[in-house]
């Protein structure tokens, strides 16, 4: 039976420190501004079952969007002059270029793995224009998880970062939500998971600032899955010990990438979390 899902794409011409992108993003719903990041390498489709969500998407209006380079997003001008590398203020630059170029007040701010990452600089240094963050697979500081053959001339890139990805996924993960990830990572452009994990690996470090999140100002939640060995329990844990008033869930059965793993499975988890953000 065919059916039509309740999402809108459309793009938006960003100017971000002084250079246009042309940035494409899915929404549905309304309601508080819900920014949904996607994971390093991959893009927005990894949320389509939360924007198809109609108990998320009746309170709030949930944005995803590409991050240039990524997806359906056009690289910068001469972007093939320079090496793609993406470093924390360049990645925060870009979200809130995004939610001020679409007038959102006090969004509420979601990410995962790398997303997870950066959402606590953007409660850091954007905690008063926030409503909350709400972390999956959040790590303050992760190194370790580049290497050369991430992009290598004798290995085909897609297929390896998708493969290298698929194994962060819980043993309970069914096999098709395993393989549209990995569908999704065997797309990226050359270079570019590469480039976000020198941000997640290399220039990432948020052990100290974080603590300087004001949870009466900015909401934090933090959900990681027990399967998770990039972002892993434990790291997640000592962020929440790092962020007074910060609420932590260890969620079973989960990997790394819950949202596209097991929807129904991170859905038992995150509703609590974003009724939090709405109290």
């Amino acid at each position: 039976m065919s059916h039509i899902e309740p999402i809108t794409g459309r793009y938006v011409q960003v100017d971000i420190n002084g250079a246009m992108h042309r940035i494409f993003y899915e929404e549905a719903g309304q309601g508080t501004p819900l920014i949904c990041l996607h994971t390093a390498g991959a893009d927005s489709r990894q949320w389509r079952h939360l924007l198809n969500d109609p108990e998320v998407t009746s309170k709030f209006r949930v944005l995803a969007f590409d991050l240039p380079y990524h997806g359906r997003s056009t690289p910068p001008d001469q972007w093939w002059l320079r090496k793609y590398q993406l470093t924390a203020q360049g990645y925060a630059d870009v979200i809130r270029a995004f939610w001020q170029a679409l007038g959102l007040v006090k969004p509420v701010v979601m990410g995962c793995s790398m997303g997870g990452a950066i959402v606590l600089k953007i409660a850091v240094d954007y905690q008063k224009e926030l409503t909350g963050i709400v972390g999956l697979e959040s790590a303050a500081f992760a190194p370790g998880r580049y290497n050369e053959f991430l992009h290598h001339p004798a290995i085909h890139g897609g297929e390896l970062c998708a493969s290298y990805t698929m194994g962060l996924c819980a043993p309970a993960t069914p096999e098709a939500n395993k393989r549209e990830n990995w569908w999704y990572y065997a797309q990226g452009g050359p270079g570019v998971y590469a480039g976000d994990v020198h941000f997640y690996s290399f220039d990432w470090d948020g052990r100290e600032s974080i603590k300087t999140i004001d949870t009466g100002l900015c909401k934090v939640s933090l959900l990681t899955g027990e399967y998770d060995y990039s972002a892993t329990p434990a790291m997640s844990e000592e962020v929440a010990a790092s962020i007074a008033g910060s609420r932590y869930t260890l969620m079973k059965d989960m990997g790394h990438f819950p949202m596209i793993e097991d929807w129904a499975g991170l859905k038992r988890y995150l509703m609590p979390e974003l009724d939090s953000m709405l109290a």
